[in-house]
């Protein structure tokens, strides 16, 4: 296939934090704010004069620093935010808003607050209690928690306008991205993917970790160009998968995987689209920042929310976009020592293979891999998996 047009420059924004779209938004005036979480809604921190930043450690090579003020079984994704922070990485930011939601991120983010990684005048962080449950009374405390600790932060500290009137244009400016998003990634349904999977994180992530405003052409123009995209007439992928799992910043990993022989076709990852890039779609009948809350409370898929309704509907949501991206297999992926994915990953990977019976690769992973000799060998193998399995199905029709 002909190269896109914008993809080198995007990976290029992706190599620094501080990339340059957030120094120019910053000179046109507006407050850089950084979060880590999907639990703390993009919209509230994407009002007027705001623009959101998912923080990230893009090009780690050391976490030593980091290990020194958290500890060498913390997350490594933790630890390399730390030690990016540390070294000057987001002296940029104006605030961090994260959510009560890991303890091992929460430790990060206190840390980059009292160690005084962020120098400019008036920086500030916030710690928003999320819920564990998805019902009334966790929307309830939900609504309260970020109207505290999100939206008057914000106010009091930037002057940020937090009416109503702010958080609907912020829903339908992160509409615009999602629309797009959803646009460019339909082409993954097809049975030769204009898209490769590693194309599309990289636009995708762009949305979490630049000014939306100032990429939106240049998505528009991609979404444009890829209508008349052609695919390569012999496909060198051997078989589709569904990536399911933690956090995914470094999109060197999905090209690991598209290096054997696989093609990353859903995203249900922390930086994904499956649900991070879908529309929200809000009413007159009720406030809209219930309506917000409740959105991200429902379509959130992430293992912290422990009621029964919800581990169900997690193995069903994988289930359906495996389906409906036409997958072979899926591939449940953690960061080595997250407590939350490393048990749902334990337990579903089981679970979706023996009550779902999709053929799943199971992988524990550092937080840069994109050179793992080990991971590449088991994607080779789960390719030669898969292929065997469509083999054997293939002649049980004959």
């Amino acid at each position: 296939m002909r190269d896109l047009k914008h993809l080198i420059y995007f990976e290029n924004l992706l190599e620094n934090s501080n990339n340059e779209l957030i120094q120019q938004a910053q000179q046109e005036g507006k407050k850089a704010i950084g979060h880590v979480c999907y639990q703390i809604p993009e919209p509230l921190l994407n009002l007027p004069g705001l623009f959101s930043v998912r923080l990230r450690a893009p090009r780690t090579t050391s976490t030593e620093m980091g290990n020194y003020y958290l500890s060498p079984i913390f997350c490594e994704a933790c630890r390399a935010i730390l030690e990016r922070a540390l070294e000057g990485g987001f002296n940029f930011l104006d605030g961090v808003i994260a959510p009560e939601a890991c303890a091992m991120m929460n430790r990060c983010v206190e840390n980059i607050e009292h160690l005084g990684c962020c120098p400019r005048e008036g920086f500030f962080a916030s710690y928003c209690d999320v819920p564990m449950k998805s019902d009334d009374l966790s929307l309830k405390h939900y609504v309260l928690q970020m109207q505290e600790h999100c939206l008057k932060p914000l106010h009091e500290h930037l002057g940020v306008d937090i009416s109503v009137a702010a958080i609907r244009k912020a829903v339908e400016e992160q509409n615009e991205i999602s629309r797009l998003i959803t646009e460019i990634g339909e082409y993954r349904k097809e049975e030769s993917p204009r898209i490769t999977g590693y194309e599309f994180a990289i636009f995708c992530l762009a949305t979490y970790c630049c000014p939306k405003y100032l990429i939106l052409d240049k998505l528009r123009e991609t979404a444009e160009e890829l209508k008349t995209r052609v695919p390569d007439p012999a496909s060198k992928y051997r078989a589709r998968v569904a990536m399911v799992g933690s956090e995914i910043d470094d999109p060197s990993f999905i090209k690991l995987a598209e290096d054997t022989g696989l093609v990353v076709v859903a995203d249900r990852y922390c930086f994904g689209s499956l649900p991070g890039r879908q529309e929200i779609v809000l009413t007159d009948d009720e406030d809209a920042l219930t309506q917000v809350c409740r959105y991200y409370m429902q379509s959130g898929q992430c293992p912290r929310y422990l009621n029964t309704e919800k581990v169900n509907e997690r193995h069903a949501y994988v289930d359906q976009i495996a389906k409906e991206y036409k997958a072979d297999g899926i591939i449940y992926e953690q960061m080595k020592y997250c407590d939350y994915w490393g048990f749902e990953r334990a337990l579903v990977s089981h679970i979706m293979h023996e009550e779902y019976d999709w053929p799943v690769l199971s992988i524990d992973r550092l937080y840069n891999n994109g050179n793992s000799g080990q991971l590449r060998t088991r994607c080779q193998a789960f390719v030669e998996s898969l292929e065997i399995k469509r083999i054997h199905k293939e002649e049980g029709k004959k």
